[in-house]
């Protein structure tokens, strides 16, 4: 089995083979960028859809026409015009060092519209992002570009999809999930819905003050009968834009699921909200695998002991879905726990960094859990580890990222029963 991302990146040297094979002379791909940040991110979100090292480059736009007029355009080339007092000039002047069938990829301060269309649209460059740019918005925006791919307009319209599986059973991603799709739901006021995929011991419904329903059975079981209204009316309300899908069906009963149910549950959704959370428990079960394969992004939460490593491992090596443009999200919950390993011995044996940790707060987590609130649990490093985690998982979806102090106090102050009914 090919790691993930391997198969599409062959594909990606395979559209470009013909170039190559025409002009060994021309590199895949160089980028120019300004700061070691930008650099950071600009590498490791193409490392999720392309083997090997890019051939980074520090100097910005000026360092680009520099070394284009006296060597090979590259198949891709990546600028950063944030130190240009007139990138768009500087743009131009690129333009005349360049060969035509460039793919230009650009990277800049300014966070103006009319920007990114004189940009993207008068100097015919592919793709503009501007600072701070994470890895997850590289491997979003840049990665099916670099690849010779670009993403399907009607996925690009739906809702998004992340899919949070722990390591193994009470590493603690319920309470992630659910915490998540609170922050993007209540602090963020983005239409979100909490999709509980354990129909007899989920607690997503308990952890956001709810009560399980019997719609999520009905649509899995026939799922013709599925659109967008439907899918909403089946799911429980928790506060304005936050819903929560989910039953609890008898322990010795197992429903019979249509095979395309979950597809087809999934683009109902997404035409409804802003984002999908699925809390989905780790077990050969086909709609959690799935509901695994449907996501755009994987969040894996791990604990920090062994049996998550060496479990973590086996989910990274999992074949990506369609959807996947970057591995999954590793989430190490509970730094600090008693008898735990440090970071650094995890992310030694991971062979990787974390990319979100999440300190060890029982008495926080436990209050949240029975009162149904996760706002108790949004506390100093548990708050910044949620917030980091939407930032990373949510694409374009959040149009700062961060989540605001006033956000966070206005969530604050309107969750309440009050918030319960539209």
């Amino acid at each position: 089995m090919s790691p993930p991302g391997v198969e599409m990146a062959d594909q990606a040297l395979d559209n470009l083979g013909a170039s190559i094979a025409t002009r060994p002379d021309r590199p895949p791909i160089i980028s120019f960028v300004d700061d070691a940040l930008t650099e950071t991110a600009l590498r490791d979100g193409l490392a999720d859809v392309l083997p090997g090292a890019i051939d980074s480059r520090r100097g910005g736009i000026k360092a680009a026409i520099a070394a284009m007029q006296k060597s090979a355009t590259p198949l891709v080339l990546i600028v950063d015009v944030s130190s240009e007092s007139d990138p768009l000039d500087a743009l131009g002047k690129l333009s005349e060092v360049v060969e035509p069938d460039v793919k230009v990829l650009v990277i800049g301060r300014s966070a103006d519209v009319d920007f990114y269309r004189e940009v993207t649209r008068s100097m015919g460059a592919q793709e503009y992002l501007s600072k701070p740019i994470t890895r997850a918005t590289v491997t979003r925006h840049f990665g099916p570009l670099v690849l010779g791919q670009t993403p399907a307009a009607a996925d690009a319209q739906g809702g998004r999809i992340v899919a949070v599986v722990g390591a193994h059973g009470g590493a603690g991603a319920s309470v992630v999930a659910a915490s998540l799709a609170w922050h993007l739901g209540v602090a963020r006021r983005r239409h979100t819905v909490l999709l509980d995929a354990d129909l007899h011991r989920g607690v997503g419904a308990l952890l956001l003050n709810t009560v399980p329903g019997t719609g999520l059975r009905l649509a899995l079981e026939a799922p013709e009968r599925v659109d967008a209204l439907l899918a909403e009316r089946a799911a429980q309300p928790a506060a304005e834009r936050l819903h929560v899908l989910s039953c609890q069906e008898d322990l010795d009963q197992q429903p019979n699921f249509a095979p395309e149910a979950a597809a087809v549950l999934l683009d109902a959704l997404r035409r409804r909200y802003n984002f999908i959370v699925g809390d989905v428990p780790l077990a050969p079960i086909p709609l959690y695998r799935d509901l695994l394969r449907l996501c755009h992004q994987r969040i894996i939460v791990m604990l920090p002991n062994l049996v998550s490593i060496r479990d973590t491992l086996r989910l990274i090596a999992l074949t990506p879905g369609l959807r996947q443009t970057q591995r999954a999200v590793v989430v190490l919950n509970r730094v600090g726990m008693p008898g735990g390993l440090s970071r650094r011995q995890v992310e030694e044996s991971l062979g990787m960094k974390v990319d979100v940790q999440i300190p060890d707060l029982p008495k926080q987590v436990a209050a949240a859990g029975t009162m149904g609130d996760p706002s108790v649990a949004m506390k100093a490093g548990f708050r910044a580890g949620i917030i980091e985690l939407a930032r990373q998982v949510a694409g374009s979806g959040l149009i700062d990222g961060t989540g605001t102090e006033d956000g966070q106090d206005r969530a604050k102050k309107s969750w309440g029963v009050t918030t319960w009914f539209r």
